[in-house]
């Protein structure tokens, strides 16, 4: 899946760069699989902005995957490769023998006319989805379970990874993409393999209207705005932030962990800013 690179023939193209979409082997999603996607602009369930800079972008309709990947036994064939708008990662229309079709993600390597099987007694390929207690240590997963039976939450994103580092009584340890080191229940599933769509990081926008048609708004800086909007706005010139990075609300907005606790925390080994800051 390289990336192509446009020649600079007006400086929207200049530094553009796109997927080749060679793994795509089709442009029509499967219609009982999508539904309609409604637009919320970064509004929560009261109508309020909670994230700012979302609007716009181009309509798109939901493409339905299957997360759980729970029709143990029963094995699929890969019919088609697509594009789906709503993610990084690629998706694979596949038809089960009992004629059920499903979406999953697709992972690198997968082709059209591939057998897939989930449950514990799959065969280790990538695509087939499995239990982590019947993975041998070191194989590489994604669309990893956080709680068994709820169906994967976490490597989802395209190229992204986690491994299977060890197996001690009812949980299994995994190193995410982030280096952070993270205990799961052994009766979580996963899929095998790394995700496809490889060169996503590498894909350069270009313009300011690829943004726009992703549904991202502009953002202006604060040193850009008057005192009243901003505490890095005023001056005369360009002037310094003068003290610590702040919100728009005078929060502030580096090193403050944020974070809430979580039910889950409990389970992380170790933080990936962790790891990072003893390597050095």
């Amino acid at each position: 899946m390289p990336v192509r690179i446009y020649k600079p023939t007006s400086p929207g193209r200049r530094g553009m760069s796109v997927n080749s979409f060679e793994e795509i082997t089709t442009d029509r999603p499967y219609k009982p699989l999508t539904e309609r996607l409604k637009k919320h602009a970064g509004r929560n369930n009261q109508g309020k902005i909670t994230t700012r800079h979302r609007g716009g972008g181009h309509k798109r309709l939901y493409r339905i995957i299957d997360w759980k990947r729970d029709k143990h036994g029963v094995p699929c064939r890969v019919r088609t490769i697509e594009y789906d708008p709503n993610r990084s990662a690629r998706i694979a229309l596949v038809a089960y023998s009992d004629g059920d079709k499903r979406y999953i993600l697709a992972p690198l390597g997968l082709r059209v006319g591939d057998t897939l099987r989930s449950g514990p007694d799959a065969e280790i390929r990538p695509g087939n989805a499995m239990p982590l207690r019947a993975m041998p240590v070191g194989t590489i997963i994604h669309n990893v379970e956080l709680y068994p039976g709820r169906g994967g939450q976490m490597v989802r994103a395209a190229g992204t990874a986690a491994q299977l580092m060890a197996k001690e009584g009812t949980y299994a340890t995994i190193r995410m993409p982030s280096g952070e080191l993270r205990r799961v229940h052994a009766n979580c599933s996963a899929t095998i393999g790394q995700l496809g769509n490889v060169d996503h990081q590498n894909v350069s926008l270009g313009k300011a209207g690829r943004s726009r048609w992703l549904g991202r708004r502009p953002t202006v800086r604060g040193s850009a705005m008057t005192p009243r909007d901003h505490p890095h706005g005023g001056g005369e010139g360009k002037a310094p932030i003068g003290g610590q990075p702040q919100t728009p609300w005078g929060k502030p907005a580096m090193g403050l962990r944020t974070r809430k606790r979580k039910p889950s925390d409990k389970l992380i080994i170790s933080r990936a800013r962790d790891r990072r800051r003893y390597s050095r």
